[in-house]
């Protein structure tokens, strides 16, 4: 007998906000604009694949802003690049681990890994040869060999996080030399027609925001240039609206197999450095940037121009994003901003999560894995999840607690913290019975140390005592 069950409420019936959350948000960014003293600025949010809210304060050429006006987002543009470069690794034109000298002739860089310019760990200086390379036209730098000065690597590549705008300028000729095209058109083309970003651009296009520095001591405004960065491009060049950065949000959290699935989009998102222990505060996966805040673990970048900053926060958990745009130069009030719009949402109006169901179908060779499990004598659970997933839980303080997805050879991989990568496999007896299971050579058995079992170096024949 099939077991019937109501139908889910739909996404839809959860997209407009409440008024008192409305209002919370607007108050935020209201606060933000006035302590930022920005000329304008526009929030957004987005919720469950779609934007939920949008609202501009301050005022651009006379009018209030929108989610439809451009603002220039500065070293967000990096994680576009790094989309690309996943495209190219699942495509298999590249391997992240290749060096970059064996696709690329560059003067600099060469002996680094893509992963390693992904993650700003390649050594490279931070910035291009002088003058100011935000502030100065991109013909003083032609090619390659004009975006590094003195002592370019300043660190042995691989040693530790150092941000390096160069490294993506090299990542953005890698793109333009694997595809036979400009790297601008080549995003355009291949994710951000798909994603149908269309108000994401190289240039200005009106209805846009002028840069501007404000005096530190006075109400004043002083005009900035937004000029053309040629080779430095891909390190910041791009120019976006609220709107589109929340159809961005979407795709980096759940994928569009049109541009990059979800398995790679989680891939980017693993820290690469910094802190990976369970009390870390931030970290930089592979072109994005995370942070914990308040308990919440959210990805993203923040970018900064010349009188433009932005920035993109997302919550996987809550499938929650905010988007902050200003135009003035280093106004830092705009990334607390993004994550507070997400924790606002999320505090007034908590996400609603999806009705329990049942698996689809179980096959009972992994039914009878589910259950206690004993590393040495600590103890865990191992629950079967959709798609023969399995998941590692510690019972009682301590231990290491893992996702696992299934592969077509019949072990398991790693999706979560010491774990990550690593094999699971499911040792049986001669006669069928699961007998333990072996994690990257770590042995759990159905009981603490029992004589008889799989346990490395035996067990003491005495026994418990």
């Amino acid at each position: 007998m099939t077991a019937s069950y109501e139908v889910p409420a739909s996404k839809e019936q959860f997209a407009e906000l409440l008024p008192a959350t409305r209002r919370a948000l607007l108050h935020r960014l209201a606060v933000g604009q006035n302590n930022g003293r920005a000329p304008s600025m526009v929030g957004a949010v987005m919720r469950e694949g779609r934007m939920v809210w949008a609202e501009g304060y301050g005022a651009v050429d006379g009018q209030v802003p929108g989610a439809d006006t451009q603002y220039r987002i500065g070293s967000l543009t990096k994680t576009f690049v790094a989309v690309l470069a996943l495209r190219l690794r699942d495509e298999g034109l590249i391997d992240l681990g290749d060096p970059l000298g064996k696709h690329l002739d560059t003067p600099e860089g060469g002996e680094a890994t893509i992963a390693q310019l992904l993650a700003h760990t390649s050594g490279l200086a931070a910035e291009a040869r002088g003058p100011w390379w935000e502030r100065t036209d991109g013909a003083l730098r032609p090619d390659l060999a004009d975006i590094f000065g003195e002592r370019p690597q300043r660190h042995p590549a691989g040693r530790l996080h150092h941000y390096s705008n160069p490294g993506f300028a090299l990542l953005g000729a890698l793109v333009e030399r694997l595809r036979g095209d400009d790297w601008g058109t080549v995003l355009r083309r291949e994710v951000l027609e798909p994603l149908g970003m269309d108000r994401t651009t190289l240039g200005p296009e009106a209805p846009h925001a002028a840069g501007w520095a404000v005096h530190p001591w006075a109400d004043a405004l002083l005009p900035e240039p937004a000029v053309n960065t040629g080779r430095m491009a891909p390190a910041g060049e791009l120019w976006s609206t609220a709107a589109d950065l929340c159809r961005f949000a979407a795709f980096l959290l759940d994928g569009d197999d049109r541009v990059l699935g979800a398995e790679s989009l989680a891939e980017m998102r693993v820290p690469a450095v910094g802190p990976q222990d369970p009390q870390w505060v931030t970290g930089y996966g592979l072109g994005v940037q995370m942070t914990r805040q308040n308990g919440r673990v959210l990805f993203g970048h923040c970018g900064s121009m010349p009188g433009f900053v932005s920035a993109l926060w997302v919550s996987p958990e809550e499938s929650l994003a905010g988007v902050a745009l200003a135009n003035l130069t280093n106004g830092f009030e705009v990334s607390a901003l993004a994550s507070d719009l997400v924790g606002t949402v999320a505090d007034h109006e908590p996400r609603i999560p999806a009705p329990w169901r049942p698996l689809d179908e179980v096959d009972p060779e992994l039914l009878e894995l589910t259950g206690p499990w004993y590393w040495g004598a600590t103890p865990f659970a191992l629950r079967l999840c959709a798609g023969r997933g399995l998941e590692l839980s510690p019972l009682g303080r301590g231990g290491r607690g893992a996702r696992f997805r299934a592969e077509a050879d019949g072990t398991w991989t790693g999706l979560d913290g010491y774990y990550t990568g690593e094999t699971l496999r499911a040792v049986r007896t001669a006669a069928g019975a699961p007998s333990h299971l072996d994690i990257g050579t770590f042995v759990f058995t159905r009981e603490p140390y029992e004589p008889g079992d799989a346990v490395p170096g035996g067990v003491d024949e005495g026994g418990w005592r």
